[in-house]
């Protein structure tokens, strides 16, 4: 069951970490405006010339994408961090760089300086990079198994609500303003703030303090006061079972994590996920709301207000996914989110290319972004983060975050810097591209991804051993080598009869 401490666990890591990811993604699209023309000035002030409109896109540019690159920068640093600090250490120490970066952001005005503004994007993606990895790993390892789905799905529900409050704080008659943008910036620290306060009360991820630790009374203490109860042998069990198993290979890094055939197909998946979540063309999506919605005949005006119950909804739909989760499970979310996002990204080519000539299209157009939200928030986005937690074993799953992380950003990042290009090319067809994507990524789920609901990690990590054993026929022996530990000769034997 859900324990009042467990719940508050969740929370408070989602909203000291992953609300700041959402935040940072959007609040500088509405301010945006402002702070052009605050780099043109302080520039103007420091040469006594009006800066050129190439370096202006350029500056701009820099801007935008340095936070993705420097979240791939933060999702390098997982790996050494939650080994040697902890989850919740890790989440700790995290707090550092928002909190530097939102003084920063904060004071730049005053400072008379860009620059800083630059410099503390960089700083705020190496936070948004460790954040957006830890804190699934943390709320992964401490959730019972049936509750694993649903709590898995809490740091999504934090970025959309974190983007959601940058679109409302960012309004032109809130803080969206010549006069309100540094404060817009700077408040990013605030979630930090708290989280660094109540944190340190919560307990460590009772898996690290076993299986990494080796100190099983400590492990014992956190799980009985995450769970409510005293009796947790069957769990201290489980991560006893899963240490034996994991005993023979130590702790994987990222090269021994991609060369090691146990976990291949665990680890083409995650990445084939990974990519499929980011280069689906969700940000391409954002980025042409506005657009579409002014040719649909919203007053400009009017659009941030669209664009705000746009955001609305990506939360509403995240918030659906925590409470179906563990219902309907992870597959049929993902098909049917990646499913959603093919299918509207089709029909919104073929709409924005006839809207000159046939009237009702664009209404048509705002449809295909809301359905494209809507399925990108029940599957595309939240799942597989929960899936990198499931499919890989505490001695991998390090490595395998990083990984994971390092090809969302990165693929962020391109989408970043190649998308005005395809559209400047490709036009409305873009969306073709992203189309196509959204069904690579469909097949693959449909045909190698198994059904991960209600399993333990040792049993998710036998399917995938059978799978792996299956596609690669000399790894038999490799298995019985890899199994030969207390209790892992059932195992064995198990594997050898499915195949059988």
């Amino acid at each position: 069951k859900m324990t009042l401490l467990l719940a508050l666990v969740a929370l408070i890591s989602a909203f000291g970490s992953s609300f700041q990811y959402g935040y940072n993604v959007s609040v500088i699209n509405s301010p945006a405006p402002y702070m052009q023309d605050f780099y043109n000035r302080t520039y103007f002030n420091r040469s006594g010339m009006p800066m050129d409109s190439g370096f202006q896109t350029f500056l701009w540019s820099l801007t935008v994408s340095m936070f993705p690159l420097g979240g791939f920068f933060g999702s390098l640093m997982v790996w050494p961090l939650v080994n040697n600090c902890g989850r919740k250490g890790t989440l700790l120490i995290n707090n550092i760089f928002s909190i530097i970066a939102a003084v920063l952001m904060g004071t730049s005005e005053l400072a008379k300086t860009f620059e800083v503004i630059i410099l503390s994007r960089v700083i705020m993606g190496i936070y948004a990079g460790l954040a957006s990895n830890v804190v699934p790993m943390f709320l992964g390892e401490i959730s019972p198994k049936n509750l694993r789905g649903a709590i898995g799905v809490v740091p999504q529900l934090f970025i959309t609500i974190g983007i959601l409050v940058a679109q409302i704080f960012g309004l032109n008659s809130i803080l969206g303003n010549a006069e309100g943008w540094p404060v817009l910036l700077g408040l990013t620290g605030i979630p930090s703030l708290i989280q660094l306060l109540i944190l340190p009360f919560f307990p460590e991820s009772p898996r690290y303090l076993l299986i990494q630790k080796g100190n099983e009374e400590q492990a014992r203490r956190a799980l009985q006061k995450l769970r409510g109860w005293d009796d947790v042998d069957d769990e201290i069990e489980e991560m006893r079972q899963e240490d034996r198993s994991e005993k023979e290979e130590g702790h994987f890094s990222v090269l021994s994590l991609c060369t090691f055939r146990g976990l291949r197909w665990q680890l083409i998946s995650i990445i084939v996920m990974m990519m499929g979540q980011q280069l689906s063309g969700v940000n391409a999506v954002f980025y042409y709301a506005d657009r579409i919605f002014q040719s649909a005949g919203v007053d400009s005006n009017n659009v941030q207000y669209v664009t705000v119950s746009i955001g609305a909804i990506n939360v509403v739909m995240t918030l659906l996914a925590v409470f179906i989760v563990e219902s309907l499970g992870r597959r049929i979310l993902l098909l049917a989110g990646f499913g959603l996002c093919c299918v509207s990204c089709a029909v919104l080519t073929l709409a924005l290319n006839l809207q000159t000539t046939v009237s009702w299209m664009s209404y048509l157009s705002i449809v295909c972004v809301i359905v494209y939200i809507i399925g990108h928030a029940i599957g595309a986005s939240p799942i597989p983060f929960v899936m990198i937690t499931e499919m890989f074993l505490q001695s991998s799953r390090p490595a395998a975050f990083m990984v994971g992380g390092s090809v969302h950003w990165l693929c962020n990042f391109t989408v970043g810097l190649v998308f005005l290009y395809m559209e400047a090319g490709l036009g409305p067809y873009s969306f073709l591209i992203f189309c196509a994507i959204c069904l690579a990524t469909i097949v693959y789920v449909f045909f190698i991804v198994p059904e991960t609901k209600n399993k333990t990690f040792m049993e998710i990590n036998r399917i995938m051993a059978k799978r792996n054993k299956v596609e690669i026929q000399e790894d038999k022996d490799e298995l019985k080598d890899f199994h030969t530990v207390p209790g892992g000769q059932t195992e064995k034997k198990e594997f050898s009869s499915i195949d059988l």
